[in-house]
């Protein structure tokens, strides 16, 4: 398709995060409405087409959060020409005229960047609704790591969208995970550390004073030899939570040789879990269960998935040697 007109403006009402307070609203709006350039934004907010509180500011004013960003914007917008459709299979776990829940598999990536605008959840999204050419990323609301698997929402409609960002920002969305861990922890407990960019490796993310405000909850559902299988609850969501909030508390997941460095196999287990565990292709985490309020009805509405065959082919290793 040559692209989507613009044809009607839509209402973004947005309630500024209290953790984005002291950031440039230019920063901070560029954030929270992805689907346009921060050039762009600045532009709007000059003119008052982007408002804080119902008041024109400049790009440059500090937010305290809380206060309420409210723009009317282009409802639908060229998409771009890099991004194309593909006949991508896709696992959809849900659909209605306002959404879509797919269940993605290991080894998807989720939507296209520089140097790689094809194979993606972005591109398979387009193919089965061309009409989400006008939605930001094809309606790709969060994202999972390509090597995670699990449940993803897609929005069909900007409304869709706004609803389902700002549950995201106001942190009501149900997001239940289930990982295997190298090591068991005694019990359950609450990790509440900022996860911010790697002060050396920016291609990674760590535990940092300079980061966002970060929370996970983890309860051990199974104890093994020497390892762990846990449920996590996340609170917030910041690039590979679960990942370096684990690593961090020494329990790293299992095939994850970005946070856990490389393969480590604990001793006293038998060769079959050893085979396993170092043949396991990717980091141990699925996106197990996700809730959220319907962006039309307003129903509280959740799905859940069983774990992928490689997981649950790995814990039955790990439970014959317990």
């Amino acid at each position: 398709m040559d692209g989507v007109s613009v044809i009607t403006l839509q209402r973004i009402e947005i309630q500024i995060p209290a953790e984005m307070a002291g950031s440039r609203l230019d920063r901070v709006t560029s954030e929270l409405i992805d689907d346009f350039s921060r050039a762009r934004l600045q532009i709007w907010i000059k003119d008052g087409t982007i408002t804080i509180d119902g008041e024109a500011v400049a790009p440059r004013h500090k937010v305290k959060g809380g206060e309420w960003l409210v723009a009317d914007l282009p409802e639908a917008t060229k998409p771009d020409s890099t991004v194309v459709a593909e006949a991508i299979a896709l696992d959809i776990h849900y659909e209605d005229d306002d959404l879509l829940v797919i269940n993605k598999p290991a080894g998807l990536v989720m939507h296209t960047a520089p140097g790689n605008y094809a194979g993606t959840l972005q591109n398979g999204l387009l193919h089965h609704d061309p009409a989400l050419a006008g939605i930001p990323r094809a309606g790709i609301v969060h994202r999972l790591d390509k090597e995670t698997s699990g449940l993803v929402m897609v929005a069909r409609t900007l409304s869709a969208h706004n609803s389902l960002v700002q549950q995201l920002q106001d942190r009501t969305v149900h997001r239940h995970y289930d990982a295997i861990l190298i090591g068991v922890p005694v019990a359950g407990g609450t990790i509440d550390e900022p996860i911010g960019r790697h002060p050396v490796d920016r291609k990674r993310m760590s535990v940092n004073e300079r980061g966002k405000p970060a929370i996970t909850h983890y309860r051990l559902a199974k104890k093994f030899k020497r390892h762990s299988h846990v449920t996590v609850k996340l609170e917030t969501g910041r690039t590979h939570q679960i990942r370096v909030h684990m690593a961090h508390i020494r329990f790293p997941l299992i095939g994850d040789v970005v946070y856990g460095g490389r393969r480590q196999i604990p001793g006293g287990v038998s060769d079959d879990v050893k085979a396993a565990v170092m043949a396991f292709p990717r980091q141990a985490l699925n996106a197990t269960e996700l809730g959220i309020e319907h962006p039309s009805s307003g129903e509280e509405i959740q799905w859940s998935v069983p774990l992928p065959t490689d997981m649950q082919q790995l814990l039955d290793v790990l439970g014959n040697d317990s």
